[in-house]
């Protein structure tokens, strides 16, 4: 049987394991600094991130165990009439439950938070690198309909 998994606003005592999440993959481990202590950088967006109340960092747990993350972010558009929009970034379970599900219902919450929100889109990006996570978000129900492009400032 398969434990409940329950999610939350993330609280700094998170933050450790939430990072230590994210620095576990292949291009986790080339971006990240999962080190004690952690890199300043991180407690300051995790302030930033708590402060704003557009933004949401979600974790997913059972138990008393983080096994999951994502961030959510509300922006307000002219577009589509002044509508809302939620952007999904920096989804992550730990390993031991990757494919058994756990990012899957990570989503799901997330787009039924969006609803609550009244957004009238969701959306997320990946790395092109990241076919499997690719093939993961389309059997969700989200489409590549757009052309993303970013730029690395330093």
């Amino acid at each position: 049987m398969v434990k409940e998994i329950k999610f939350r606003i993330a609280i700094e005592q998170d933050l450790d394991k939430i990072v230590e999440i994210l620095a576990d993959d292949e291009l986790g481990r080339k971006r990240e600094r999962y080190e004690q202590p952690l890199p300043e950088g991180y407690t300051k967006a995790f302030q930033a991130i708590t402060s704003d109340p557009n933004n949401e960092l979600i974790v997913a747990y059972q138990d008393k165990e983080v096994i999951g993350v994502l961030q959510i972010t509300f922006t307000p558009y002219i577009t589509h009439q002044g509508g809302w929009r939620a952007t999904i970034e920096g989804v992550r379970t730990t390993s031991s439950v990757r494919g058994k599900g756990v990012g899957s219902e990570l989503i799901k919450w997330a787009i039924q938070r969006a609803n609550e929100r009244s957004c009238h889109l969701i959306q997320l990006t990946t790395d092109k690198l990241r076919v499997d996570a690719l093939r993961f978000y389309e059997r969700l129900g989200f489409k590549a309909t757009h052309e993303g492009l970013k730029m690395k400032l330093e």
